[in-house]
């Protein structure tokens, strides 16, 4: 049986969920411990030592990196096919997953440090917000351009570029409500897609997920779990107007950055 270490909130969880499910693969579900301010447990960490979620066990093989876990299942478990067949739309696929990940992923990681854990407040934190909300609204501009008239990102059929994008996507209409323009091309494809099987369950568990975030409130704000703020978080945050919440954040020492290999 896979093994899968994985939060339902993650959306770098959610999208190698979504693609298990569309290949009829069976796995199970672990939740890593807490360590060392992040997450741990020998298991997992020898899964991934930077001690990020997901993390994937097949027999032997222990991979990390959502992108590289999704490119392991998709070569080995062959059909349904998620990538397209032709080289360019591939690389298509490749960029979405690349944008969503680096580019729109800080945004609902940025809110949810906010909304969930006060980072800020006041002033400080509506120029935050408001700052992601045209962020978001620019980035979904160029989904729009991207899914033109076609019923999938894939094209004629769901594939490797809606199971990256629909997870963000659920996590800013659904949590931090940034409502899809309705009637809109989007807000079409984004019925259609969040009745897949695949999605709907994977949705429904990030939903119920929500219920649990007070423990991680109560654990940042005692040092015991430190959020990641890494490359693109990082960088997000300042670029929004929050140097001062990175600076709170080192001299509470309820942050970290990306662990040393080991």
């Amino acid at each position: 049986m896979i093994v899968l270490y994985e939060h339902p909130l993650s959306p770098y969880v959610q999208k190698i969920k979504i693609a298990l499910r569309e290949k009829g693969i069976e796995f199970e579900s672990k939740a890593p411990e807490f360590s060392g301010g992040g997450f741990g447990g020998s298991e997992f960490l020898q899964a991934n030592p930077r001690g990020e979620i997901p993390a994937l066990l097949d027999g032997d093989a222990k991979i990390f990196d959502s992108t590289i876990i999704l490119e392991y299942i998709e070569e080995k478990w062959t059909e349904p096919q998620l990538l397209p067949s032709n080289p360019l739309e591939r690389a298509r696929a490749r960029t979405i997953e690349d944008v969503m990940d680096t580019y729109y992923e800080p945004i609902n990681w940025g809110l949810g440090e906010i909304n969930f854990f006060g980072r800020a407040k006041g002033e400080l934190a509506e120029t935050i917000v408001g700052n992601a909300k045209e962020q978001a609204a620019k980035c979904r501009q160029w989904l729009t351009k991207q899914l033109g008239d076609r019923e999938w990102f894939n094209g004629d059929r769901f594939g490797w570029s809606d199971l990256c994008i629909v997870p963000h996507l659920n996590l800013s209409s659904t949590v931090f409500g940034i409502a899809l323009e309705a009637n809109s091309p989007l807000a079409d494809w984004f019925k259609r897609v969040n009745v897949r099987p695949s999605v709907a369950q994977t949705l429904q568990e990030a939903k119920d997920s929500l219920a649990g975030l007070d423990q991680f409130s109560h654990l940042i704000e005692q040092g015991l779990f430190k959020r990641e703020y890494r490359d693109h978080r990082l960088e997000w945050m300042i670029r929004m107007g929050g140097l001062q919440v990175v600076l709170d954040g080192i001299e509470k020492d309820n942050i970290r950055f990306s662990y040393d290999l080991a």
